[in-house]
Formats: C-alpha cells, structure tokens, sequence
C-alpha cells in the first residue's frame, strides 16, 4: 500500500510544453481559465494543480496527465 501523504510535490513539464508551442504564461492562463500567477506556481513546483485544471491541460496539450505530472522521486517514499 501506498502512503500517498509521502508524495509530496509533483514534477511537471508544463514550462517546456508551453514553450515549445510559444506561449506566454498569461497567455497559457487564458487558455485554461486561470491567473498567470497560478502557471507560475504550477511551472514553479509550488503547487499541485487541481484535478480539472490537470485534464484541461492535458487535453489542451494532448497529453495524458500521467505524462505532464509526476511523483519528485526525491519525496515520494
């Protein structure tokens, strides 16, 4: 069984995928319907994005969240 309360922060690629389609951080906000502060915190590893902004950027991205968000293998047990 998995102690999920160990996992910590996830690791994500949002920066290099919203680089690599030449979007600014507002401009990424916009899209998904949140602040640009939030796309920093997010980029940033400050904060976990909730469940619905996760598959809205997987699906704005075409990606399967498992491939933008991951475990920091540092924290998770």
């Amino acid at each position: 069984m998995h102690d999920f309360d160990e996992v910590g922060i996830m690791k994500n690629r949002l920066k290099v995928l919203r680089a690599e389609n030449n979007w600014t951080q507002e401009e990424l906000a916009q899209r998904v319907g949140v602040s640009r502060q939030a796309i920093n915190a997010i980029e940033t590893g400050k904060y976990d994005p909730s469940l619905p902004l996760a598959i809205k950027l997987g699906k704005l991205f075409g990606k399967p969240v498992e491939e933008m968000f991951l475990p920091d293998e540092e924290t998770a047990a």
